[in-house]
């Protein structure tokens, strides 16, 4: 659910695959999604037919990948938003699902300073000011807590979602493998990364380009293939005859 948003047909549509499957136990996640556990592996297949045929996409919290984008209700619905931060969160949401990263990347968006989405504890976070949007980036909430660093300041949506992309390129193709943003930031100094994205504007718009261009092949639900058809033999058990 892009941004955690959902209309009561999604929550719906959750239920019924839930008595469907016998599901023992389900959870309202940190980012803001539905967890189901207890599940037989042997009833995911179908599961995920019936999930995605009423329009969801996994989560992809099986991989080194962007995980979800954490929101508040922004200037819509509360008297202290300054921006549409749901709106933003899911156009951040529908430009990053998918990609793979070094390893898991989380993103956020705060429609005020009083920061209720903790975009300050994320991979890349977005703060909405009056002005516009403060971009924030290499935090973490794990084991080692880790504030972020303040990026930049910009002024339209359109320019989050530029940084956003340049950033998350920049961080795939520098960061080791296995290493979250905050020590990554740390290790090379958030210098390079201001002088790789904001003093070299022809460097970010190439970058975001690269990321663009990842996406149209990583932005492919790989339980929607499978239900689909790929590989549809991998959850019958090997016969010995």
């Amino acid at each position: 659910m892009f941004g955690g948003l959902c209309t009561p047909s999604d929550l719906r549509a959750i239920a019924d695959v839930a008595d469907k499957y016998n599901v023992p136990e389900m959870k309202v996640t940190g980012g803001q999604r539905i967890d189901m556990f207890g599940i037989q592996k042997g009833d995911l297949p179908a599961m995920w037919k019936d999930l995605s045929e009423a329009g969801f996409v996994s989560g992809h919290t099986y991989g080194k990948a962007m995980r979800t984008c954490k929101t508040c209700v922004g200037d819509t619905w509360c008297r202290m938003g300054t921006q549409d931060s749901t709106g933003l969160g899911i156009k951040l949401e529908e430009l990053t699902w998918g990609s793979w990263m070094p390893h898991k990347y989380k993103l956020a968006v705060s429609g005020c300073p009083r920061n209720c989405a903790e975009a300050t504890i994320k991979d890349f976070g977005v703060v909405c000011v009056e002005s516009g949007y403060e971009l924030h980036v290499g935090g973490n909430g794990g084991i080692k807590v880790r504030v972020t660093d303040f990026l930049t300041k910009v002024e339209t949506e359109e320019e989050v979602l530029e940084y956003c992309g340049a950033f998350s390129q920049l961080y795939r193709e520098d960061a080791h493998y296995l290493e979250r943003t905050a020590p990554w930031v740390e290790r090379v100094g958030l210098k390079k990364i201001k002088k790789a994205i904001i003093d070299d504007e022809e460097n970010r718009k190439a970058l975001h380009a690269r990321f663009l261009i990842s996406q149209k092949p990583a932005q492919i639900d790989p339980w929607k293939a499978h239900a689909e058809g790929k590989n549809a033999n991998e959850f019958i058990p090997i016969t010995i005859e």
